[in-house]
């Protein structure tokens, strides 16, 4: 039998323009659809949030703004302008105790005229901190020098000569800037020498010395002593974590029984506790006379107290990588510290991002302990405002500030983590 079926192909003969899409699914609608109002749930929740905050918000508003007062001299002077202009029994915050001492909540007992110091170490962090989170070196390169140049001018007009607290520090910044700025086209070394010497020039402009004026640690304050604590435990506990992770996995047993004797105890001992070791007993343990300065007792606390927990979390990146990868490793004919640095740990460390950022931010938060030794951070410097006569009294404000100094760094390492994630992702699809 003859085969009767045919193939006919059917070709386009002309170009359809693509028809618009629904106007529900695009524009202000659709994300409202897509993110608020998805399912009965989702519609549920979003109305109780919005009837929240429309009940919470306006007096909010109404207090912190709208009856706010921004000039007086004392909480008495406050309080008289609001009566006077709200009427009696209306409240209102006194942002003029900010407004008076923000400076001291910021520097603490800082020196007023050599605060400069500490805003060109901050500028410096920037710059040094630039090319490793968003790989932009060129901002970097510009940010450093400007910053560097400011920062000699500033010496040479207002510092004074004292004692030479480090001279290896002068080398070192004078070295990484050179090598910064004629080291022709190979960005990654720069901005590598940049990033190691800015310890060493953070310390020479913050403590002085040579041509600067020394600055004792005990005028450390506010939200400079939180930035310090807070930026050397971040900085310290990351690479300390990861090595005491790997000694933790490690197959020699004295090294695993160190690491875990090490990471077990620290986890099991508050970080209260510890600044009371740093700042009380470790004095019996030193030999008579000697100085140790009490911030550098509580720098090396927190970061081995956050060390500990940093090394959890990338003993779970670590553990969640599959056995192939170990494999692999070995396959290739790698060392082990080859693998551990080309394969292992950037997948590990990938996969334990959210976790790390979580140790920086409680850590972070954890710096206001050191009140509770005596440093004057952002919190124990609101008891002698407080104490003071003119602003006896007054809480929600100072809080209210200090809080919202904490949420903007904490969120902003948030939102870094959530966009450190999102390009990890995006060069997996590459």
């Amino acid at each position: 039998m003859a085969n009767t079926h045919t193939t006919q192909h059917y070709v386009a003969s002309e170009q359809y323009a693509e028809e618009t899409p629904p106007a529900s699914s695009t524009g202000v609608i659709g994300w409202l659809r897509e993110n608020l109002f998805s399912s009965w749930s989702n519609t549920v929740i979003t109305i109780l949030s919005i009837a929240f905050l429309v009940w919470i918000l306006p007096g909010i508003i109404d207090w912190a703004i709208l009856k706010s007062v921004w000039n007086a001299q004392s909480l008495t002077e406050c309080r008289e302008i609001i009566k006077a202009t709200h009427g009696e029994g209306v409240s209102g915050a006194c942002w003029a105790v900010i407004k008076e001492r923000y400076n001291q909540l910021l520097y603490g007992f800082y020196p007023a005229e050599l605060r400069w110091r500490p805003n060109v170490t901050f500028l410096l962090l920037l710059a040094a901190l630039t090319p490793v989170l968003f790989r932009t070196m060129r901002p970097a390169f510009w940010a450093m020098v400007i910053a560097l140049g400011v920062s000699v001018l500033a010496a040479l007009l207002r510092g004074e000569p004292g004692s030479i607290v480090n001279p290896t520090t002068v080398v070192a910044a004078a070295g990484a800037a050179l090598t910064y700025v004629f080291g022709g086209n190979q960005y990654r070394g720069k901005w590598l020498m940049a990033a190691l010497a800015f310890p060493f020039v953070a310390i020479f402009l913050l403590w002085g010395g040579l041509i600067l004026e020394p600055v004792e640690t005990s005028k450390f304050g506010g939200f400079l002593l939180t930035m310090i604590i807070g930026v050397t435990g971040i900085a310290g506990s990351l690479p300390l974590g990861i090595l005491l992770a790997l000694g933790r996995r490690s197959n020699l047993p004295i090294v695993q029984l160190i690491c875990v004797t090490f990471i077990e105890f620290i986890r099991g001992v508050p970080l209260i506790t510890l600044l009371f070791v740093a700042s009380t007993l470790l004095n019996y343990f030193l030999p008579p006379g000697t100085n140790f300065d009490l911030i550098l007792r509580v720098l090396i606390m927190v970061t081995l107290f956050a060390s500990a927990y940093m090394a959890e979390v990338v003993r779970g990146g670590l553990a969640a990588l599959p056995r192939g990868q170990y494999e692999a490793a070995d396959t290739l004919g790698l060392t082990y510290w080859q693998g551990m640095r080309l394969i292992i740990l950037p997948q590990a460390l990938k996969i334990s991002i959210p976790g790390i950022v979580n140790t920086f931010i409680g850590l972070f938060k954890d710096t206001t302990l050191v009140a509770v030794i005596g440093l004057l951070d952002p919190l124990g410097l609101t008891n002698p405002i407080r104490s003071d006569s003119a602003w006896n009294g007054i809480v929600w404000e100072l809080y209210g500030f200090i809080a919202l100094l904490f949420f903007v760094c904490c969120w902003g390492m948030s939102r870094y983590s959530i966009f450190l994630e999102q390009r990890l992702r995006a060069a997996d699809r590459r």
